[in-house]
């Protein structure tokens, strides 16, 4: 029997969530840059593994029947381009909580290859503004479970976890 960790996943720092990746081939276009949804697939994963982090369990919700979080809107800015073997970092932070949503804000850095473990001179490659709407089985908007919320409001308010 192999014993093999599961994938790394990112960590709560103060209001803040870091999730790192590596780019590969498959995220990659004809021109070997990253093709433009992928930062939004990467953005997904960040807020996935968040979620992980603040004990959200949206599959147990959905079996229950009670519903799911969902992207209701979402603004992107492309500022710079990552590449093959590119190591990046999404940060995310939650801006505003609403009964039935949240509001964040993502970026996707690139960490300064002399200071690779730091985030002070990284590169901001596209930043990203979400309301993710909790929905009901039938895709209708509905206030999110009290205690999601309340997670949500300590992860805003920098509280430990």
């Amino acid at each position: 029997m192999i014993d093999l960790p599961l994938p790394a996943s990112g960590r709560i720092v103060g209001a803040c969530h870091y999730y790192a990746l590596r780019v590969f081939y498959e995220d990659t276009d004809l021109s070997g840059i990253v093709y433009h949804a992928n930062y939004l697939k990467y953005c997904e994963r960040a807020r996935s593994d968040l979620l992980d982090l603040l004990v959200v369990d949206q599959r147990a919700a959905q079996e229950a029947g009670e519903g799911a979080y969902a992207v209701a809107d979402a603004e992107i800015a492309w500022k710079l381009p990552a590449r093959l073997g590119d190591g990046l970092v999404v940060e995310t932070r939650a801006t505003s909580l609403r009964a039935a949503s949240v509001r964040m804000y993502q970026r996707v850095l690139r960490p300064a290859a002399e200071t690779p473990t730091t985030l002070e001179s990284a590169e901001v490659l596209a930043e990203v503004n979400l309301r993710i709407g909790f929905v009901s089985p039938d895709g209708r908007p509905r206030r999110q479970p009290e205690e999601w919320r309340a997670k949500f409001a300590r992860f805003a308010e920098a509280a430990e976890f």
